[in-house]
């Protein structure tokens, strides 16, 4: 069978990310694309280097463009499509690669976006650990699921394994990461400008305020935390892709290292998409460049008495377009695989 699809905000760069990984999927066919200033205009315009999709003009973005597709892909800024998404059909497969569908808690919404909360749907990360088996299982038969923040994602799947051992302690979380600019759109801005991150490391969003930390204490709570606390700060560097995320935890006492490293061991054992590396080893970004793969390096600082998981992943795929298919894909029946690059792109 082969599903029809349709994504909206195609000319943005989780919207090409998506057409560029749903070219090579044998069960999916794009028949329409939309978008919002670009309207009109063929899609290669915006996007010339999806050769593929040369016969497909952006077209307005509204629930009536979007319905009688199979597979509906939402790439649209964040608060824009819980509305749009109301007004589709319930049969159809709708992802939001948005954050309008990814938080439980509508106090949440409300100190880290505002607006209307439109609730949450199914979390789009397969191999993130739950207190009873994975967030896969929640994925198979839904409807309507939430990509992931690629930030919220990345720590997430880095910390869980320990929370659901009980090995590392919830409280006293601390993350830095390395982020490409991609990640906060394609929409013009100053602070993204070539000319301000060339050669420059620039902080952002410091001190607790940053909008994916309560997507990530809801997913350690999925694990079993009962509070956690974390420290985030993301450091914009000139890379145009890619997320290098260093996450540390204090280790319950008494926990012993090969305790530590089996809770991460055993999280991943047969996962293609995440992968612990051997001990010793630490995954650069340019190892998992256009590939749908988080790779993961494990410490045991024991004069700290924490541990250091460091885990990079391209941020326009396994963060979001990746993910997103990836879900689509458990959710329809199909093998979970299909369509995603395991292999990165080198040099």
């Amino acid at each position: 069978m082969t599903y029809s699809v349709a994504v909206s905000g195609a000319s943005g760069y989780a919207g090409g990310e998506i057409l560029r990984l749903l070219a090579d999927h044998p069960d999916f066919e794009v028949r329409t694309v939309t978008a919002h200033a670009n309207a009109g205009q063929p899609l290669v315009a915006v996007q010339p280097h999806l050769r593929t999709y040369t016969h497909l003009t952006l077209q307005e973005t509204s629930a009536a463009t979007l319905g009688g597709h199979d597979v509906v892909f939402l790439a649209l800024p964040h608060g824009a499509s819980g509305a749009v998404a109301a007004q589709l059909d319930p049969g159809t497969l709708v992802i939001d690669c948005g954050a309008d569908h990814r938080l439980e808690d509508a106090a949440d919404w409300a100190a880290f976006y505002g607006g209307d909360h439109h609730g949450a749907w199914a979390y789009g990360v397969p191999e993130l650990p739950r207190l009873q088996g994975t967030q896969r299982e929640r994925l198979t038969g839904a409807r309507r699921i939430a990509a992931p923040g690629c930030n919220a994602s990345t720590v997430a799947l880095s910390l869980a394994p320990g929370i659901r051992a009980g090995v590392i302690e919830s409280r006293d979380l601390v993350t830095v990461l390395a982020v490409g600019p991609s990640g906060a759109g394609r929409s013009l801005k100053a602070n993204l400008l070539g000319s301000e991150i060339l050669g420059s490391a620039n902080p952002y969003s410091v001190g607790g305020v940053h909008r994916h930390i309560p997507e990530i204490t809801q997913a350690l709570r999925w694990a079993g935390a009962a509070d956690p606390t974390i420290s985030f700060t993301p450091v914009i560097v000139p890379m145009s892709r890619g997320i290098l995320a260093t996450s540390t935890a204090r280790i319950v006492p008494g926990t012993d290292a090969a305790a530590v490293r089996a809770a991460w061991e055993d999280a991943y054992a047969g996962e293609r998409f995440v992968q612990l590396l051997p001990a010793g080893q630490f995954p650069r970004t340019a190892d998992v460049l256009g590939a749908n793969t988080a790779l993961m390096g494990l410490a045991i600082d024991e004069v700290a008495g924490r541990v250091v998981v460091v885990t990079a992943v391209d941020n326009l795929v396994k963060g979001t377009a990746g993910a997103a298919i990836q879900s689509a894909n458990i959710a329809l029946g199909l093998a979970e695989s299909t369509g995603l690059p395991v292999n990165g792109v080198a040099p």
